[in-house]
Formats: structure tokens, sequence, C-alpha cells
């Protein structure tokens, strides 16, 4: 049996969770709840589960304000939160799971399922909680998914992603290229604010190692790595406008 407990200043978000596991999930088996960050913090101590279904945004403090104040983490963290734009960009830089209130059961499901075929690695759950914290900073490292498993990898890294039909290939300063398992999509609004614009359907790039744009109808840059990028006609006029205030 899986151990869960569930954190979230709202019953009717716990009672939901609740409900759908025992429905659904008869392998998980919830060994408590708790209303806020202090009750939270005690109940994961006393019960150390291998689940914590996490609200954010808690009366008494946030999800990450809990996370924080414990020695470890040795468990799956879960997420559930209502939209959090900026939360949510720090839980997809470390690529930890989250579902969105209202609460979707297959989405629940699907998370819990998800647990049960990953190896329970906890070096790679503190290095993930390490990168969610990196919002403080500006987010330094980003968590991505390879069919091996997580690679952290510094944003400042990266010289530009792109699209390779479900999955996206990650070209590094250091002349390594990464095949992650999520689409360019995925990236492009949680890299936004690092520096990066996409240029193309299939591209997006880091403005920092842009060495020149070459003319055209959409034209094409030439990045750090000597790569030749091509620039989308519709695209052209917000990557020039942002390549002039960069």
């Amino acid at each position: 049996m899986i151990k869960a407990v569930i954190i979230d200043d709202e019953e009717e978000s716990r009672n939901t969770i609740n409900n759908i596991l025992t429905q659904y999930c008869d392998y998980v088996n919830i060994v408590g709840q708790a209303d806020g960050v202090i009750k939270g913090k005690e109940l994961i101590l006393s019960r150390q589960p291998d689940i914590v279904f996490l609200d954010i945004q808690m009366a008494d403090g946030t999800g990450f304000d809990l996370l924080e104040q414990l020695p470890k983490v040795e468990f799956r963290v879960i997420f559930v939160t209502a939209y959090d734009q900026y939360a949510l960009k720090a839980i997809k830089y470390s690529a930890l799971d989250y579902i969105l209130k209202p609460i979707d059961p297959r989405q629940l499901i699907d998370a819990v399922n998800k647990f049960k075929v990953l190896e329970s690695n906890f070096h790679i759950m503190a290095e993930q909680i390490k990168t969610l914290f990196g919002f403080k900073s500006g987010f330094e490292k980003i968590a991505l998914p390879t069919s091996e498993g997580l690679r952290f990898v510094k944003v400042d890294n990266i010289i530009r992603c792109e699209s390779d039909n479900n999955y996206t290939n990650f070209f590094l300063k250091t002349g390594e290229k990464i095949l992650v398992t999520k689409t360019l999509k995925d990236f492009e609004e949680t890299l936004s604010d690092s520096n990066f614009i996409r240029v193309h359907q299939s591209h997006l790039i880091n403005l920092t190692y842009v060495e020149r744009y070459i003319k055209g109808e959409g034209g094409s840059v030439v990045m750090s790595d000597g790569s030749e990028v091509e620039v989308s006609r519709r695209r052209k006029e917000n990557f020039l406008d942002k390549m002039a205030r960069n």
C-alpha cells in the first residue's frame, strides 16, 4: 500500500481528493489530513508518507514554506492548486507533478499511477525540491525529463531548443544535445522570463547567444554555436523588438 497524506486548507478540496482516491485507487492508504503548514509538517514527520498531496496557498503559509521546514524530503510531492502563474512556473522548472483546482479525477488518478511506475529516488527528489526553491533567485536551473530520468541543467547554459515531434532537443553551451520528453510548447512559457523567445514553430532560442541576424522574409539568426535558426515571418517583428531591447 502507498501511504498518502492530504494537506490543504480547504475542506472541500481535501474531501474531493479523499473520495477520488478511495473510489479509484484502492492501493492508496490515506493516513492523515491537515489544513495548513504547521499541522502538515507535524503530520509528515509522524506518518512518513510516500505521497503528499500539497496545496500551495494556505492560511498559515505556502506549500513551499512547508517543504523548506522539513529536514529532508523522502516522499513524492503532488501539488494541488488553483491557477497561480508564478508558483506553477516554479513547479514546471522543477518537473514536479501538479493538479489544478477544480480537481479533475482523471488527472489525479494519472498522477498517482505515475508514482506507481516511478522508482523512488530521494536524491533526484532532493534536486527537484532544490530547483523548486530556485524561484527565489531567478530560476538558476531547470529539470529536464529524459527517457533515462531527470537532467538538471543551468538555464544560462542553454543556447536553443528545437522541436522534434512530441520531444524537444536542448542544445547546450558545452556542445551537448539533450532529448527531452516534452514538447517545445511546454517550455515556451516556462523559459519566457529567462531571455528565451519562440522565433519559429520549431525553435526557441536564448537571446543571449544570438550572434547575428540575417535579413529575409522572416530571416534567420546565427547562434553562438554556429547553428542557423529560421525566423518565421509572423514572429519576426516580435523577435527584432526583443533584440532591440535586449
